[in-house]
């Protein structure tokens, strides 16, 4: 456990997206420590929410379904919390490009209404808010540190960053204490599977468990790194528990970094009938990736003692093995 989780023992805890991949594993390491915890999500089909990632849970926390793009149900929800998670966001970076203005109300607007319910009604609530590596657009040098420029390849990138910003302008100037994370690629048990509208390695870890073969686009040779969930969870434990954080930005990262080629290979080697090939990129995928990322996230280590615990090998084989245990909650019940 980070240090300074004793921190949430009885605390009133708030998790917008809190029915994801992400905060539904945060709910469930705060119910261990007794926190009491409340999951506002929209349940909207394209996005991650799905009630089975908290049926271990579910008479431990209070679930209101509500979107965070309505002012008046977060000027209700923020009240009286002592920390806020905010993880609701559109993640597709396609989905962005083909309709840009959802991704703005979401990633954008709806920032704005939950930091002005903040400011009106609870500015002693503590906020971490998740952010993404994509604001960093392709790498200008690797590993990426947050001094790195600032250029995002696509709409979910420019608002990701506005929303950053509005964050740490609340920090500023109301005194409403604000950090940001931002994350690379999260994966681990819970995340959305059936497409891959919030990561790549979901879907390929359907075609994985159907027996069909994933896809790697263009030559394969794409540098990554990867955090699995617990890591995560840490991270963002870490960055509410500890002052250090407040107004400041961080990487996640891993010291692994693997080619896609190799993450495949990874993959194919748990499972007998595992297979994969090197597909020309989409056009549309093309226009947008990023090529080789891995961040720099010593920030982090320095400030809040955080380092990625779990390696990739252990990370996946965890993750298949939970998909093999019920992948019908995630894509044949249309979850």
């Amino acid at each position: 456990m980070p240090p300074g989780v004793e921190i949430f023992a009885g605390s009133d805890v708030l998790i917008t997206g809190g029915l994801g991949f992400i905060g539904s594993a945060l709910a469930r390491r705060l119910v261990e420590l007794d926190a009491r915890v409340t999951l506002v999500d929209s349940l909207i089909p394209e996005y991650g929410g799905n009630p089975f990632n908290v049926h271990d849970i579910r008479d431990q926390v209070t679930i209101n379904v509500a979107d965070v793009r309505d002012p008046h149900a977060m000027a209700w929800l923020v009240q009286g919390r002592n920390f806020l998670f905010n993880l609701a966001g559109q993640t597709s970076h396609l989905d962005s490009m083909s309709d840009p203005f959802t991704d703005l109300n979401i990633n954008t607007a709806a920032q704005l209404y939950i930091l002005e319910a903040c400011r009106r009604h609870n500015r002693d609530v503590k906020i971490v808010f998740a952010s993404t590596r994509q604001v960093y657009g392709r790498p200008c040098y690797l590993p990426v540190d947050e001094k790195h420029p600032l250029q995002p390849v696509d709409v979910n990138g420019v608002n990701k960053l506005a929303g950053e910003s509005y964050h740490l302008l609340y920090n500023d100037v109301y005194k409403i204490r604000a950090s940001v994370l931002r994350l690379t690629n999260t994966y681990g048990p819970g995340m959305r599977v059936k497409d891959a509208r919030q990561t790549f390695l979901g879907i390929w870890i359907r075609r994985l468990l159907e027996g069909s073969t994933i896809q790697v686009f263009g030559t394969g040779e794409q540098r990554r790194d990867f955090n699995f969930i617990d890591d995560v969870v840490d991270a963002l434990l870490a960055a509410a528990a500890n002052q250090a954080s407040e107004g400041e930005i961080f990487n996640l990262g891993h010291h692994e970094h693997v080619t896609l080629r190799a993450l495949a290979d990874l993959l194919v080697e748990m499972r007998p009938a595992g297979r994969y090939e090197v597909v020309p990129f989409p056009a549309d995928r093309q226009a947008i990736d990023i090529g080789d990322y891995y961040s720099d996230f010593s920030k982090i280590g320095r400030a809040l003692d955080w380092e990625p615990r779990v390696c990739l090998q252990e990370g996946l084989a965890r993750t298949v093995d939970y998909y093999a245990r019920h992948h019908a909650h995630y894509w044949n019940s249309g979850a």
